[in-house]
């Protein structure tokens, strides 16, 4: 079973930049509206902008707004079906990430990122879901994280959205392939976005062979996406590491990265003083 992309009317979240940008431009040739959903109204304009002279009879409709708002996710599909008449795939991309042990993080962070990981991906899903499967064909395309499938120290909080994430993913994509509709979650690994300043991660960057520019994750996302993967691991070394990592026993694990912690706590610590 396929998700509709040909002729369909997406919403990507977070598409502003990074993987959410470049899956929009990835989309443009091919869907009849493309809903382009973030929170910086300018570079919204500009994408549209640039899909527009790629494809000028696209139909795009930008939405600038903080979608970890309820009321803000409410206008989105208000407009949605107003506009476009529904959505046949949704793409959750929008989230960010906080690099803080969980005793040195900011709560006022940690609660925005709980809202928007979790609560609006799980809340737009719902609002759209009904009618994907009333009409018996749609997609939905979480965007997770190779955290979601592992441990991370110093990531704990983030660590723990795209953990509900997978869960989330795995199972909701059983209950509705009934109904006709494909759910699948991108596990990217290390992707060159502005995710790193946005989460003041201070710990040396992973090595080149494993990290992927966002446009080759995009393309290697919607490509899987189409195909109907239920899970997404982008890149070869990544598929690789991710592998090793699934057959490594947890308490191997719990052994190696607690190594890193000392580390990453005096790091953190410091740059708090």
């Amino acid at each position: 079973m396929r998700p509709p992309i040909d002729d369909a009317v997406v919403l990507v979240t977070g598409a502003s930049s990074g993987i959410g940008r470049e899956l929009a431009l990835e989309l443009a040739p091919r869907v009849r509206a493309l809903v382009l959903a973030a929170r910086r109204a300018d570079r919204l304009e500009a994408l549209e902008s640039e899909l527009r002279a790629r494809k000028p009879s696209l139909q795009v409709v930008r939405h600038a707004a903080d979608l970890a708002s309820r009321p803000a996710c409410d206008e989105l599909v208000a407009r949605i079906d107003a506009e476009l008449g529904g959505l046949d795939v949704l793409v959750n991309n929008a989230g960010f990430g906080d690099f803080h042990c969980f005793d040195l993080a900011d709560w006022t962070t940690v609660e925005q990122m709980l809202d928007l990981n979790i609560k609006s991906l799980a809340y737009l899903t719902w609002k759209v879901l009904p009618q994907m499967v009333k009409r018996g064909r749609g997609g939905i395309l979480n965007v997770s994280s190779g955290a979601g499938l592992e441990v991370v120290p110093g990531f704990s909080a983030y660590v723990g959205t795209k953990h509900f994430v997978t869960g989330f993913t795995e199972t909701l994509r059983l209950e509705v392939a009934p109904r006709g509709v494909v759910v699948s979650q991108l596990c990217p690994g290390p992707v060159d976005t502005e995710f790193n300043r946005v989460a003041r991660f201070t710990a040396s960057e992973p090595p080149r062979f494993v990290r992927l520019d966002a446009r080759r994750c995009a393309r290697w996302a919607l490509a899987a996406f189409e195909r109907g993967r239920a899970l997404i691991v982008p890149g070869f070394w990544f598929n690789v590491v991710m592998a090793l990592a699934a057959l490594t026993p947890r308490w191997l694990k719990r052994l190696v990265t607690a190594a890193f912690v000392p580390g990453i706590r005096s790091r953190q610590e410091a740059s708090l003083k």
